[in-house]
């Protein structure tokens, strides 16, 4: 298991929304529902990302044959 580097901070919270957030998140310490709210944001964003692409025209130009002919490559090998 990776240990991931943390840092001690110190900010003023509103405690109300803190409570909030550990009911949403099931969380029981402060700390915790701050990582899992940042956590959730990151995702949110993510998931943003991946919407914006299937909006995006012509992203995955399925009846394109010059992009579909390579489109079951796998390790060099082609599946097609």
């Amino acid at each position: 298991m990776i240990a991931i580097p943390k840092r001690k901070t110190s900010f003023e919270v509103d405690p109300e929304k803190v409570d909030a957030a550990k009911k949403i998140l099931g969380t029981k310490t402060m700390t915790e529902t701050v990582d899992a709210a940042l956590d959730e944001i990151v995702k949110r964003r993510q998931r943003e990302g991946l919407l914006e692409l299937l909006d995006t025209p012509g992203a995955f130009a399925l009846d394109d044959p010059e992009v579909m002919k390579d489109a079951w490559r796998v390790g060099g090998r082609s599946f097609s």
